[in-house]
């Protein structure tokens, strides 16, 4: 710290004595900082999680004098002479604290992990007030603390079961496949002992803000960044496109790479990087970046896709097509013809918003230089993308960068891309000091990528009896300033828009558009839940029309093993869209009746309650599109025995390193508490991809299964046994059983180590075998698909508009259950975020940069889910497995719009169906 800055602090500071954690300590500190700040900074409480520093999402709670508080809103003075206690602590001596963190692991109910500490600690103040437990009283304790993973429901179980308000599961397993058995990470969420993106940093970093372009559109100057750097102490460096020493761009798309690390001359979207400052954390912080010297000459924004292909309109980027910036295209049989041969042909519009990830973890790492090697740990979705991204702008090659994932506290898509990486490893390598940065709130929701706008025509023909005879579909999405994964939704969606149906004649178009906002990206689904969300209304509407059920209608028409995808591709096996209705079959024939009796005593007494029920199905192809997608896992033992698995598939939360660990246990044949975990290090784990398009379980679990088999087939050759034959390692011994016969190999005896001391490895890759799409998108673009369908119970206030859930059943075909606890989550979690799509969730740039003003869901928001867990075995997947993430929100948001409809009379069109437009509807069908 420089000598004014000390000297700053030192004036205005006062001592602060509380005890921690039944410690008494003192900290002479602003009395005004974060109790947060102070007790992270300060006294090392890293499971003190900074989410929004605004008491907005709970993260950071702890309790003082036994009541929970917000500490990033509470101020450190306001600890005087108080006891502070935060989740170590109290996982290490108190017993509620203890037994919440044993049930937390019993139910999965820490998935990602970084808004764990904030909830078991709140969990801890109810349960000791000894209050008489139920899910209301929990739901009201907790509602302060917001979750994005989970869905909230195994939370709530988690809580009552350690209250004594729930059954007990049973116990869980250490088994391999199909086994529940516990996250191999999830320990350390619920003891406060797992290091995300802020937690890694060393102590002695410089810290680095970043100055943000505060328009849409605007050309800028600088002035004198010299003597500005130079009349702030503390300040060391500003850096700016001219400091870029390779490439000044990064993407994720090869061909569409094209968002500067800097802007320069122009800024595209508001909240885009035009410059960094970089230097001691206190005088970082402290600084105005309201006095930065640049100068702006605001320009007329292009805001939405009508704007953008407007002939005036500006052109982002001068070498593409006006503002499309690409297109996707599948046409299979004649269309028109199909619509001629159609009875009834019905149509409609229909349009998303923006979609935040609201992942509760904001971006934050940091960078050091060591030699010529650049070496970056922070949290991220793809650390060898994000290796071969800063190795061009750094002007290195990939072997001279090293990323080294911190636990992801969400991710969801966005932390595919860019963020934080450039900055810190940029400053790094020139300042040859270690850097750190941690996104604020808003600026992460005003830089990072969000779901892609659409706005979508559809018409789909039929005849009297429901067989459908064409579907049309038109998609424009908007993708904001910059590429990011544009292409990929622009592609896959043309591919998904049928739905999992039989459409002999069908035509589908896309385009991803430029406009002058946060550039769109992944977020679970690439496209396809805004696509289903159309495709599936239009769907209820068609059995309307028909007279039909609106479940009947869509098993006439499910697809089948054996016939064509709308883009020719046949599957011999393991289409499960037939087997997920079905099993949604008694839950259809129980809530149907049930809301017309609510609806009939409703008419009854006067109530403005209206029930309905809604049905939607999904599909989603698991990997790239008609990509390589290869994955490799890397295994060894060592010369005592130890089995050590190299996992570089990241996990943010889905359980990747659970369910990979499960694949590879039983491929070789032990335990899975005997394998080792080496996380994700690109010096460490070789290439099992990126984790997003549902690929890990398949590709790299794939990947896992061969790893396990090869180094199987090496121990069993050692012992000269069959391939039937039981392994047991322990003490350096490998025992193998093979019906009588009894055969003992030493290892450190019998084979030489290698340089990693192993003295067996095996490495096994997985691509997934797919075909290009041709012209007109006929070709094998996924080698899988999972399927989904679910149903929804609500009631709609027709006096209000607003929207009460009461029950999903969601049946999900998983090919292959690994893990159930950790699908019955996923499930949940998935569901949450298509109710938040569906209901609430509308980014809107510069209105929305908060997690008070941008609205997800609460512990009240998300009904009872029952789980049906449907296994259609597929011939490519291990062990018959199916991916899962991505699938489990395209049906949510149909669903709750086909239940409005049947409960309200009114088709949402826009969504999220927030209460005003519900309203809105109700009242211009009265007046109809």
């Amino acid at each position: 710290m420089n000598q004014i800055a000390e000297a700053r602090i030192a004036a205005n500071a006062v001592a602060v004595n509380f005890t921690l954690d039944g410690e008494a300590v003192a900290a002479h500190v602003h009395p005004a900082r974060r109790l947060s700040e102070t007790l992270r900074e300060e006294f090392g409480c890293k499971d003190v999680k900074i989410g929004c520093n605004a008491g907005d999402c709970g993260a950071c709670t702890v309790l003082l004098d036994g009541e929970p508080v917000c500490s990033c809103t509470t101020a450190s003075a306001q600890a005087n002479g108080r006891a502070v206690e935060t989740l170590r602590g109290l996982v290490d001596t108190d017993a509620v604290a203890k037994g919440l963190a044993e049930a937390f692991q019993r139910h999965g109910a820490a998935q990602c992990g970084i808004c764990t500490p904030g909830i078991i600690v709140t969990a801890t103040a109810l349960l000791r007030s000894c209050t008489q437990l139920n899910e209301t009283v929990v739901q009201d304790a907790l509602g302060g603390v917001l979750c994005r993973c989970t869905g909230y429901r195994k939370i709530i179980d988690a809580i009552l079961d350690a209250g004594g308000a729930l059954e007990r599961p049973a116990t869980l397993t250490d088994g391999g496949v199909g086994a529940a058995i516990a996250r191999i990470d999830g320990l350390a969420k619920v003891m406060g002992r797992e290091a995300f993106g802020d937690d890694v940093a060393p102590n002695d970093a410089w810290s680095l803000r970043v100055v943000r372009s505060p328009y849409p559109h605007a050309a800028f100057a600088f002035g004198d960044l010299k003597a500005w750097r130079d009349a702030n102490p503390g300040v060391e460096l500003v850096l700016t496109a001219k400091d870029i020493p390779g490439k000044n761009c990064f993407g994720v798309i090869p061909p569409f790479a094209d968002q500067p690390v800097f802007a320069e001359k122009v800024a595209r979207f508001r909240g885009e990087a035009v410059a960094a400052v970089v230097g001691e954390a206190n005088a970082i912080a402290a600084l105005d970046l309201e006095c930065f010297p640049i100068g702006w000459e605001e320009r007329k924004p292009a805001m939405t896709v009508a704007e953008a292909l407007l002939p005036e309109a500006a052109v982002l980027h001068g070498n593409r097509a006006g503002n499309v910036m690409c297109s996707g295209f599948v046409k299979r049989g004649d269309v028109e013809a199909g619509f001629t041969a159609a009875d009834i042909v019905i149509e409609g519009d229909f349009s998303t918003a923006f979609v935040e990830h609201a992942y509760i973890e904001p971006e934050a790492g940091y960078a050091i230089r060591i030699g010529n090697r650049l070496e970056i740990y922070g949290c991220t979705q793809a650390p060898f993308m994000d290796r071969d991204s800063m190795a061009e702008i750094m002007g290195l090659s990939p072997e001279a960068v090293r990323v080294v994932p911190s636990a992801c506290g969400g991710g969801f898509g966005s932390k595919l891309d860019l963020s934080i990486q450039p900055y810190i490893g940029l400053a790094a390598w020139l300042t040859n000091r270690p850097v750190r940065m941690a996104y604020s709130r808003t600026e992460s929701m005003q830089s990072t990528t969000k779901r892609h706008p659409s706005e979508i025509t559809i018409r789909i023909g039929a005849t009297r009896d429901g067989k459908i005879t064409a579907l049309e579909f038109n998609g424009d999405f908007n993708t904001g300033a910059y590429a990011s994964w544009g292409p990929t939704v622009a592609n896959r969606v043309p591919v998904h828009a049928s739905g999992p149906y039989l459409i002999e004649n069908y035509r589908a178009r896309s385009r991803a558009i430029h406009t002058h906002c946060p550039p769109s990206g992944a977020f679970r689904g690439f496209g396809v839940p805004q696509a289903a969300m159309a495709q599936e209304s239009l769907l209820d509407e068609l059995a309307l029309k028909l007279g039909m059920d609106r479940l009947e209608l869509r098993l006439l028409n499910a697809l089948d093993n054996g016939q064509p995808t709308v883009t020719g591709q046949i599957f011999d096996k393991g289409v499960g869209i037939g087997a997920c209705l079905e099993a949604l079959q008694p839950a259809w024939d129980r809530a149907g009746p049930e809301a017309k009796d609510r609806n009939a005593e409703a008419e009854r007494s006067g109530s403005p309650l209206r029930w309905g029920i809604g049905i939607a199905s999904g599909w989603y192809g698991c990997g790239n599109t008609s990509l390589p997608n290869p994955s490799i896992i890397k295994a060894g033992i060592r010369a005592d025995g130890t089995i050590v698995l190299h996992q570089g598939a990241t996990d943010i939360g889905q359980g990747s390193n659970t369910v990979i660990a499960q694949i590879f246990a039983t491929a070789l044949g032990v335990p899975v508490s005997a394998c080792m975990l080496v996380g994700p290090d690109t010096y460490l784990t070789p290439d099992a991809g990126k984790t997003s398009a549902s690929r890990q379980t398949y590709v790299s679990g794939n990947a896992a299964r061969l790893c396990g088999e090869a180094l199987r087939t090496q121990i069993l050759r050692l012992g000269n046994v069959s391939g039937d034959a039981e392994i047991k390692i322990d003490n350096g011994v490998i025992r193998l059983a093979d019906g009588e016969v009894r055969r003992t190999v030493h290892l450190g005896e019998a084979l030489p180590a290698d340089a990693d001391g192993y003295v067996l490895v095996a490495e096994e890759s997985y691509d997934p075998p797919t075909r290009p799409l041709d012209e007109n998108g006929q070709g094998h673009p996924y080698a899988v698909f999972g399927y989904a369908a679910q149903l929804v119970e609500l009631s709609v206030d027709m006096a209000l508009g607003t929207v009460k859930l009461r029950k999903f059943t969601a049946a999900h075909d998983v090919g292959r259950a690994i893990n159930p606890l950790l699908i019955e989550g996923q499930i949940q979690g998935g569901i949450a975020q298509g109710v938040g799509f569906a209901l609430m969730e509308e980014f809107v740039p510069g209105r929305t940069e908060n997690l008070h003003d941008y609205l997800i869901p609460t512990f009240g928001d998300i009904p009872p889910v029952e789980t049906l867990i449907v296994e259609v075995e597929d011939g490519h997947g291990p062990y018959g497995a199916k991916g899962l993430g991505e699938h489990v929100l395209i049906p949510t948001a149909p669903a709750i719009l086909n239940a409005i409809r049947d409960a309200a009379g009114v088709r949402i069109h826009h969504l999220p169906a927030t209460p005003a437009k519900v309203m809105a509807a109700i009242r211009a069908a009265v007046k109809n």
